[in-house]
């Protein structure tokens, strides 16, 4: 991002409304439910003005401007429209049949959503698998924990092996990371992280199952054809378009055109918006040739999207100032971050994991592996050779760390959204941290002595 401002004059008073979003994410859904639930909208827009207000104020409405429409253009509406086409094409998408929610079946569908997610990226797998979850596992008392460990594994783990599994791992791909590049050296840490997940995940629904008052042998009493219809994918025709999807974003990616056209200081590419504009005739496509009764089934709205699109918005605006602090490295206000990662000038490969991945957890993940990938060399032929485990390290830390907290990866919040409106009682904000520091943290102790040290 090209500012054109000074950044060394940004304090930490700027990181304010961001954190003023965070608290409001974490805090109003509490204490005052249906004020949030109606007005989650006015809330995002609040903290939006409460940055840009002051923002014109200090630098000028021709500068904040300008970072409002770099920001909206090459990331809000990018990310938006992405989100929204997967969305929509997987709200199409019908896997039909009576599926109980054993631990068998549950780890089944966990491990093909982890193999999907470097395939179709975190975003579509979660969004495509988490339905079918969500219905095998809606007569059981306790069902969390099956979307805390989704989130854990598909929405975030399991896009480790390709630039197309997660927004972080494509923008080294950008930079030339070669594409085979994660696959190589994050397959055995995401393996061991998997590995443990899976166990303690099995465990502790083989535990829960226990508990619960109707067996499925009790459901099939009830309903005959429980388990015994025959498993049907319905609205084939949105999956050839889900591909299409995949292919768009790579070839974003790949094609270079060489044209792009400026608006407001921002120069957009060509491939980028070729990209967008294949990516919203995929969506009217969908809704245009698919099944209605296919979307009623699914109990599809269009919620979940909206809150998404709202939440987002301000987290984008007001995460301006942050990312550029972060930019600023070791002349900016959070100078400090930059001499953790690099005590004496000396890069430490577990300082990195922690510290991309903990920032990863409450920024966007794309941009803090943008800021620590430059942070560290950023020089693609130093970070693949000589600092090969530092890059591993920034990786695994942005790509597994999206995990801890709803807002640390996209599909986070949105898989949340989607559960609350199927009746799940998901956790708060800092209910879920505590599932990620009980569960996921352990992992990361283990994954940053075996491989950083």
């Amino acid at each position: 991002m090209n500012h054109h401002f000074g950044v060394s004059e940004l304090s930490l008073l700027w990181s304010l409304p961001f954190l003023g979003i965070l608290l409001s994410i974490a805090i109003l859904p509490m204490v005052a439910p249906k004020l949030w639930h109606h007005h989650l909208g006015k809330v995002s827009l609040f903290w939006s003005m409460s940055l840009i207000i002051p923002f014109m104020s200090e630098f000028g409405s021709s500068v904040a401007l300008g970072e409002v429409t770099h920001t909206m253009l090459t990331e809000y509406f990018p990310f938006i429209i992405l989100l929204f086409s997967l969305y929509t094409i997987t709200g199409g998408i019908r896997f039909r049949g009576h599926f109980i929610g054993s631990p068998n079946l549950n780890v089944t569908i966990l491990f093909i959503g982890t193999v999907l997610a470097s395939i179709i990226g975190t975003t579509g797998a979660a969004i495509l698998l988490i339905r079918p979850i969500i219905e095998a596992n809606h007569w059981r008392k306790n069902n969390v924990h099956v979307v805390v460990f989704f989130i854990f594994l598909v929405a975030n783990i399991g896009g480790s092996l390709t630039p197309l599994g997660d927004p972080p791992l494509f923008l080294g791909f950008l930079q030339g990371v070669d594409f085979f590049w994660p696959a190589q050296n994050m397959i055995l840490p995401m393996l061991l992280s998997c590995s443990i997940l899976f166990g303690v995940f099995y465990i502790l629904d083989s535990y829960f199952f226990s508990k619960e008052g109707s067996s499925p042998e009790h459901l099939k009493k009830i309903d005959p054809s429980a388990g015994g219809e025959q498993f049907q994918i319905l609205g084939k025709n949105n999956i050839f378009l889900l591909l299409g999807v995949v292919f768009a974003v790579l070839m974003s990616g790949i094609w270079k055109s060489g044209v792009s056209i400026e608006i407001l200081g921002t120069s957009l590419q060509f491939e980028s918006i070729l990209r967008d504009l294949l990516l919203l005739t995929f969506c009217f496509l969908s809704l245009k040739l698919g099944s209605e009764e296919i979307r009623k089934e699914n109990q599809f709205t269009w919620f979940p999207i909206q809150e998404v699109s709202k939440l987002f918005f301000a987290i984008f605006i007001t995460i301006i100032p942050v990312i550029a602090m972060l930019r600023n490295g070791s002349d900016g206000s959070l100078s400090f971050v930059t001499e953790i990662v690099n005590p004496e000038g000396n890069p430490n490969a577990l300082m990195y994991f922690w510290v991309t991945g903990i920032i990863s957890s409450f920024l966007d993940n794309a941009p803090t592996y943008l800021v620590f990938f430059n942070a560290a060399s950023g020089d693609v032929e130093i970070l693949t050779s000589s600092m090969n485990n530092i890059l591993l390290a920034i990786s695994c830390g942005a790509v597994f760390m999206g995990a801890n907290t709803y807002i640390g990866n996209a599909p986070n919040f949105m898989v949340r959204s989607i559960a609350i409106e199927r009746g799940i009682k998901m956790p708060s904000f800092f209910g879920y941290v505590i599932w990620s520091l009980i569960f996921l943290v352990p992992v990361y102790l283990i994954v940053g002595y075996i491989f950083f040290i």
